[in-house]
């Protein structure tokens, strides 16, 4: 019998390596053959390390250019046809987009994953009628389409973007419990918290760093860190200059990136997540599996994962003295406090968020598709 075909595609080798590489094992294990098809970045080399054959596709990811859409639709026409992929799983809004319409012109199985709704959510107007119009002919035909939170999901039929039959939900990409695992109780010395995202305005970096302002006026000796991309190829991205005059004014710590968050997360007292829209964000779950208290907005995907008054705190969206209000009633907690907190979020991620969960969600979608 011939081995069956799995082409992953997604904007950024980077995610595939970070979110996707226990659904890849799993798909290895279980005797398909992986396919990896995205943007060449630095983690590209790391692809094929995972036994995936890489092949990188020139994909425009803040434009709207209907000339390079159209040009990366062709690029994923004779990449299908290259690979012969039984099941096509599609990530982020331009391969789920043209990867699939690639896809079903080819009578390719198609999967999809709606891992957030981006920008052209965030801010309805004509993007967002594109965007719309744009997912209804690339999902119309989907065998199955993934989405993180239960809001997204019904946004998405009320849109009749997806049909109901079509619509599943999954715990993310899944957090790995053993590599995520506590290391103790808190860290001595001043209080830190993190914030663990690409540096976008979207993200709330805006309101988090103002809420910084508020509150080391009352805990000057409290720390503000910041951990992820800058640079990003994205429209709402934070300048390079303006974090450099925030960590010059002393406001923030600025960490770089890195390929290991976990100690940066144990290091912290609290980590934070300020966004406007998630999916389900992996940032929050891997400080509540590495038993953190946690401070986000009350929106979809956020307040999924942060039980308010349980494992965290809910501010309101878009509101640098709601944040920071969260932030000082965090302080005003005791050590006790707090672990009792972690240990609630690390119970909840077991419960809820186990990789496990997401990888059988995965195999029997593409079984079903398959028969």
């Amino acid at each position: 019998m011939k081995q069956k075909t799995v082409l992953i595609s997604i904007n950024a080798a980077w995610n595939i390596v970070n979110f996707r590489s226990g659904l890849i094992v799993a798909l290895r294990g279980a005797g398909y053959r992986v396919v990896a098809l995205a943007p060449p970045d630095a983690w590209s080399g790391r692809i094929e390390a995972l036994g995936v054959e890489y092949a990188p596709i020139e994909m425009d990811k803040k434009g709207v250019s209907p000339v390079n859409d159209l040009r990366l639709l062709a690029r994923y026409w004779r990449a299908l046809g290259r690979f012969r992929p039984d099941v096509f799983l599609g990530y982020t809004p331009k391969p789920n987009i043209w990867g699939s319409i690639a896809a079903h012109a080819r009578g390719i199985k198609v999967i999809n994953n709606v891992s957030g709704l981006g920008t052209a959510f965030i801010r309805p107007g004509a993007l967002m009628r594109i965007v719309t119009a744009l997912y209804k002919g690339a999902f119309r035909r989907s065998r199955t389409v993934f989405f993180q939170n239960e809001e997204d999901m019904a946004l998405f039929q009320e849109m009749k973007i997806v049909r109901p039959g079509q619509a599943r939900l999954l715990p993310g990409s899944g957090i790995d419990l053993e590599r995520f695992r506590p290391a103790g109780s808190e860290n001595e010395g001043d209080f830190a918290f993190l914030l663990i995202a690409r540096l976008l305005w979207d993200k709330g970096v805006g309101e988090y760093v103002e809420a910084a302002r508020l509150v080391r006026a009352e805990a000057p000796e409290v720390r503000f860190r910041l951990l992820g991309f800058l640079d990003v190829a994205n429209r709402t991205a934070v300048p390079r200059s303006d974090v450099e005059a925030w960590a010059t004014e002393g406001l923030i710590d600025y960490l770089g990136e890195s390929d290991d968050v976990r100690p940066h997360v144990a290091a912290a007292g609290c980590i934070v997540l300020p966004s406007y829209r998630e999916g389900l964000p992996r940032t929050l779950l891997e400080g509540a599996a590495l038993a953190k208290p946690l401070i986000a907005t009350d929106v979809p995907g956020c307040r999924q994962v942060v039980d308010h008054g349980v494992n965290g705190l809910l501010c309101r969206v878009r509101d640098a003295r709601s944040l920071a209000d969260s932030m000082l009633a965090m302080l005003r907690m005791t050590p006790e406090e707090r672990q009792a907190m972690g240990a609630a979020g690390r119970l909840k991620v077991e419960a809820e968020y186990d990789e496990k969960i997401a990888i059988a969600r995965y195999l029997q979608a593409i079984g079903e598709a398959l028969s």
